[in-house]
């Protein structure tokens, strides 16, 4: 089954981005590595303040899906994945907040149920900070490697 047909069945379709403001991209690739910016959510909020660990496990997936937007903008085609390297996750936490990975879990998750184990698992960084743009609750960045 195509990734894009699974996504649609977990009821996520991907909407392409615009363009950002130069010189900075949606994603960079070099060789087989692609490089995708940190991608937020429309959730806004301190997790652990005003938001649960569970909002925050959805602002995470939401960021996922943002990724997975612009890879899709950058090679056209989710199939071209071999596999998810590196995630890393930024959580817009609470002084005392300390289950950053749980709030991550939103998008390691997304990416092991549209991708399976062999392409979704992944190393992963969760870190919480004193603010992020705009407010938003996470912020997600990844690299991925693609198939020649």
């Amino acid at each position: 089954m195509k990734i894009e047909e699974k996504l649609s069945e977990m009821g996520i379709h991907l909407v392409l981005p615009g363009p950002c403001s130069h010189p900075i991209l949606h994603s960079r690739q070099t060789g087989n590595l692609l490089f995708v910016s940190g991608h937020g959510t429309k959730i806004k909020g301190k997790v652990g303040g005003s938001l649960t660990t569970a909002d925050g496990y959805a602002a995470a997936r939401e960021a996922g899906i943002h990724c997975l937007e612009a890879v899709k903008l950058h090679c056209g085609d989710l199939d071209r994945f071999r596999l998810f390297v590196k995630v890393f996750g930024m959580v817009n936490a609470a002084e005392n907040f300390t289950e950053h990975p749980a709030v991550m879990n939103g998008v390691s998750e997304l990416l092991l149920e549209a991708f399976g184990e062999k392409i979704g698992s992944h190393a992963r960084s969760a870190v919480g900070m004193g603010s992020l743009p705009n407010g938003i609750a996470v912020e997600v960045e990844m690299i991925v490697e693609l198939a020649e």
